[in-house]
Protein backbone atom coordinates (compact mmCIF):
# COMPACT_ATOMS: atom_id res chain seq x y z
CA UNK A 1 0.00 0.00 0.00
CA UNK A 2 1.13 3.26 -0.70
CA UNK A 3 2.32 5.84 2.02
CA UNK A 4 -0.03 8.80 2.85
CA UNK A 5 0.66 11.21 0.40
CA UNK A 6 3.59 9.50 -2.20
CA UNK A 7 2.39 9.74 -5.75
CA UNK A 8 -0.03 12.53 -4.77
CA UNK A 9 -2.26 9.42 -3.64
CA UNK A 10 -4.52 9.85 -0.40
CA UNK A 11 -5.99 6.50 0.68
CA UNK A 12 -9.32 6.08 0.79
CA UNK A 13 -11.81 4.37 3.72
CA UNK A 14 -11.37 0.72 1.78
CA UNK A 15 -7.51 0.55 2.12
CA UNK A 16 -7.77 -0.30 -1.58
CA UNK A 17 -8.41 2.64 -3.48
CA UNK A 18 -7.01 5.95 -3.49
CA UNK A 19 -7.55 9.66 -4.12
CA UNK A 20 -5.97 12.14 -6.14
CA UNK A 21 -6.21 15.93 -5.71
CA UNK A 22 -4.98 17.82 -8.74
CA UNK A 23 -3.53 21.08 -8.16
CA UNK A 24 -6.34 23.83 -9.38
CA UNK A 25 -4.82 27.40 -7.97
CA UNK A 26 -7.70 29.24 -6.09
CA UNK A 27 -10.04 27.24 -7.63
CA UNK A 28 -9.77 28.48 -11.13
CA UNK A 29 -10.67 26.03 -13.91
CA UNK A 30 -11.19 25.88 -17.64
CA UNK A 31 -13.80 24.01 -19.50
CA UNK A 32 -10.39 22.19 -21.10
CA UNK A 33 -9.63 21.32 -17.46
CA UNK A 34 -13.00 20.43 -16.32
CA UNK A 35 -13.18 17.96 -19.88
CA UNK A 36 -9.71 16.29 -18.83
CA UNK A 37 -10.55 15.41 -15.19
CA UNK A 38 -14.19 14.12 -16.36
CA UNK A 39 -12.08 12.07 -18.94
CA UNK A 40 -9.51 10.81 -16.82
CA UNK A 41 -12.18 9.71 -14.00
CA UNK A 42 -14.08 8.29 -16.63
CA UNK A 43 -11.29 5.84 -17.81
CA UNK A 44 -10.00 5.02 -14.73
CA UNK A 45 -13.43 4.59 -13.12
CA UNK A 46 -13.05 6.67 -10.30
CA UNK A 47 -16.26 6.03 -7.91
CA UNK A 48 -16.85 9.84 -7.55
CA UNK A 49 -15.32 13.41 -8.37
CA UNK A 50 -14.85 15.55 -5.31
CA UNK A 51 -15.16 19.32 -4.84
CA UNK A 52 -12.99 20.05 -1.71
CA UNK A 53 -13.17 22.96 0.58
CA UNK A 54 -9.83 23.80 -0.94
CA UNK A 55 -11.65 23.95 -4.08
CA UNK A 56 -9.39 21.35 -5.60
CA UNK A 57 -11.55 18.22 -7.58
CA UNK A 58 -10.31 15.12 -6.03
CA UNK A 59 -10.63 11.87 -8.00
CA UNK A 60 -11.75 9.11 -5.88
CA UNK A 61 -11.45 5.54 -5.91
CA UNK A 62 -8.60 4.78 -8.27
CA UNK A 63 -6.72 1.35 -8.05
CA UNK A 64 -3.02 1.68 -7.50
CA UNK A 65 -2.22 0.59 -11.11
CA UNK A 66 -3.84 3.40 -11.98
CA UNK A 67 -2.56 6.50 -10.36
CA UNK A 68 0.74 7.01 -12.06
CA UNK A 69 -0.98 6.75 -15.53
CA UNK A 70 -4.00 9.22 -14.27
CA UNK A 71 -1.56 11.99 -13.17
CA UNK A 72 0.19 11.82 -16.29
CA UNK A 73 -2.76 12.19 -18.45
CA UNK A 74 -3.87 14.66 -16.15
CA UNK A 75 -0.54 16.69 -16.61
CA UNK A 76 -1.24 18.53 -13.85
CA UNK A 77 0.97 19.90 -10.69
CA UNK A 78 -0.18 17.45 -7.24
CA UNK A 79 -2.71 19.24 -5.16
CA UNK A 80 -0.79 20.03 -1.51
CA UNK A 81 -3.53 18.35 0.38
CA UNK A 82 -1.45 16.53 2.75
CA UNK A 83 1.92 17.44 5.21
CA UNK A 84 3.03 19.94 6.89
CA UNK A 85 3.23 22.60 4.21
CA UNK A 86 0.85 25.45 2.90
CA UNK A 87 -2.12 24.21 1.31
CA UNK A 88 -3.97 25.19 -1.69
CA UNK A 89 -4.53 29.27 -1.36
CA UNK A 90 -8.58 29.78 -1.15
CA UNK A 91 -10.02 32.63 -2.55
CA UNK A 92 -13.32 34.24 -3.37
CA UNK A 93 -14.30 36.06 -6.77
CA UNK A 94 -13.20 39.81 -5.23
CA UNK A 95 -13.99 42.58 -7.24
CA UNK A 96 -12.80 41.13 -10.65
CA UNK A 97 -16.47 39.29 -11.21
CA UNK A 98 -18.48 40.14 -7.18
CA UNK A 99 -20.15 43.44 -7.37
CA UNK A 100 -19.85 43.74 -3.64
CA UNK A 101 -15.56 43.30 -3.67
CA UNK A 102 -13.24 45.93 -2.57
CA UNK A 103 -10.52 44.46 -3.36
CA UNK A 104 -8.67 41.89 -6.18
CA UNK A 105 -8.60 38.91 -3.95
CA UNK A 106 -8.43 36.23 -6.79
CA UNK A 107 -5.06 38.12 -8.15
CA UNK A 108 -3.67 38.48 -4.82
CA UNK A 109 -4.60 34.86 -4.42
CA UNK A 110 -2.79 33.83 -7.05
CA UNK A 111 0.47 35.14 -6.21
CA UNK A 112 0.39 33.82 -2.72
CA UNK A 113 -0.43 30.12 -4.34
CA UNK A 114 2.26 30.76 -6.87
CA UNK A 115 4.68 31.97 -3.81
CA UNK A 116 3.58 29.27 -0.98
CA UNK A 117 1.47 26.26 -2.43
CA UNK A 118 3.63 23.11 -0.46
CA UNK A 119 6.17 25.83 1.12
CA UNK A 120 7.13 23.77 3.81
CA UNK A 121 6.36 24.76 7.26
CA UNK A 122 6.49 22.94 11.06
CA UNK A 123 3.11 22.39 10.81
CA UNK A 124 0.00 22.88 8.79
CA UNK A 125 -0.68 25.99 7.43
CA UNK A 126 -3.95 27.27 5.27
CA UNK A 127 -4.09 30.81 3.96
CA UNK A 128 -7.51 32.60 2.19
CA UNK A 129 -7.89 36.04 0.53
CA UNK A 130 -11.50 37.34 0.42
CA UNK A 131 -12.54 40.47 -1.52
CA UNK A 132 -15.04 42.21 1.55
CA UNK A 133 -15.88 42.22 4.88
CA UNK A 134 -18.75 38.50 4.40
CA UNK A 135 -15.26 36.82 4.31
CA UNK A 136 -16.17 34.31 1.83
CA UNK A 137 -13.41 32.87 1.64
CA UNK A 138 -13.47 32.01 5.48
CA UNK A 139 -10.37 34.25 6.34
CA UNK A 140 -10.86 34.63 9.66
CA UNK A 141 -10.51 30.28 10.34
CA UNK A 142 -7.05 30.48 8.55
CA UNK A 143 -3.63 30.67 9.73
CA UNK A 144 -3.56 33.37 7.46
CA UNK A 145 -6.44 35.57 6.48
CA UNK A 146 -6.86 38.52 4.24
CA UNK A 147 -9.77 40.59 4.29
CA UNK A 148 -10.76 43.42 1.37
CA UNK A 149 -12.29 46.52 2.99
CA UNK A 150 -12.29 50.14 1.26
CA UNK A 151 -9.09 51.13 2.39
CA UNK A 152 -6.87 47.96 2.26
CA UNK A 153 -6.22 44.41 3.15
CA UNK A 154 -6.77 43.78 7.01
CA UNK A 155 -4.22 40.73 7.86
CA UNK A 156 -5.48 38.66 10.60
CA UNK A 157 -3.39 35.54 11.85
CA UNK A 158 -3.81 32.55 13.78
CA UNK A 159 -7.42 31.13 12.72
CA UNK A 160 -7.93 27.35 12.17
CA UNK A 161 -11.51 25.08 12.48
CA UNK A 162 -11.16 21.66 13.29
CA UNK A 163 -11.80 20.06 17.21
CA UNK A 164 -10.99 23.51 18.39
CA UNK A 165 -11.63 26.29 16.50
CA UNK A 166 -9.68 29.95 17.28
CA UNK A 167 -10.65 32.89 15.68
CA UNK A 168 -7.84 34.77 13.53
CA UNK A 169 -6.34 37.96 15.31
CA UNK A 170 -5.99 41.26 13.52
CA UNK A 171 -1.92 41.82 12.48
CA UNK A 172 -2.55 44.61 10.21
CA UNK A 173 -4.70 46.52 8.46
CA UNK A 174 -5.03 48.72 5.70
CA UNK A 175 -2.49 47.13 3.63
CA UNK A 176 -1.74 47.38 -0.19
CA UNK A 177 -1.13 44.12 -1.63
CA UNK A 178 2.37 44.87 -1.85
CA UNK A 179 2.22 45.74 1.67
CA UNK A 180 0.37 42.29 2.80
CA UNK A 181 2.56 40.47 0.52
CA UNK A 182 5.64 42.08 2.87
CA UNK A 183 3.66 41.32 6.05
CA UNK A 184 2.44 37.62 5.04
CA UNK A 185 6.33 36.74 4.62
CA UNK A 186 7.40 38.30 7.95
CA UNK A 187 4.63 36.08 9.79
CA UNK A 188 5.27 32.95 7.84
CA UNK A 189 9.36 33.67 8.56
CA UNK A 190 8.62 34.09 11.99
CA UNK A 191 6.34 30.93 12.11
CA UNK A 192 8.82 29.03 10.38
CA UNK A 193 11.72 30.39 13.18
CA UNK A 194 9.70 29.38 16.33
CA UNK A 195 6.67 27.35 15.53
CA UNK A 196 7.32 23.57 17.34
CA UNK A 197 6.62 20.60 15.33
CA UNK A 198 3.17 20.20 14.41
CA UNK A 199 2.03 22.81 15.94
CA UNK A 200 -0.38 25.33 14.62
CA UNK A 201 0.26 29.30 14.01
CA UNK A 202 -2.60 29.73 16.50
CA UNK A 203 -1.35 27.67 19.48
CA UNK A 204 1.85 29.25 18.69
CA UNK A 205 0.74 32.19 19.19
CA UNK A 206 -1.37 31.36 22.58
CA UNK A 207 2.16 30.19 23.62
CA UNK A 208 4.08 33.32 23.15
CA UNK A 209 1.71 35.97 23.47
CA UNK A 210 0.19 38.20 20.24
CA UNK A 211 2.10 41.40 21.30
CA UNK A 212 5.57 39.41 21.36
CA UNK A 213 4.50 38.14 17.57
CA UNK A 214 3.01 41.74 16.71
CA UNK A 215 6.28 43.41 17.60
CA UNK A 216 8.62 40.53 15.90
CA UNK A 217 6.94 41.02 12.19
CA UNK A 218 5.99 44.63 12.66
Amino acid sequence: MLKLGEKGAIPQKDKKTYAIAPHIPCGVVTPDLLRKIADVSEKYNAQAVKITGATRIAIVGLKEEDIDSAWEELGLDKGAAVGLCVRSIRSCPGNTFCTIGKQDSLGLGMKLDKKYHGFKLPGKFKMAVSGCHLSCAESWVRDIGLIGKKDGWTLTIGGNVGAHPRIGDVLLEGLDDQGAMDAIDKVVAHYQENAKPGERLGKMIDRLGLDGFKAAVA
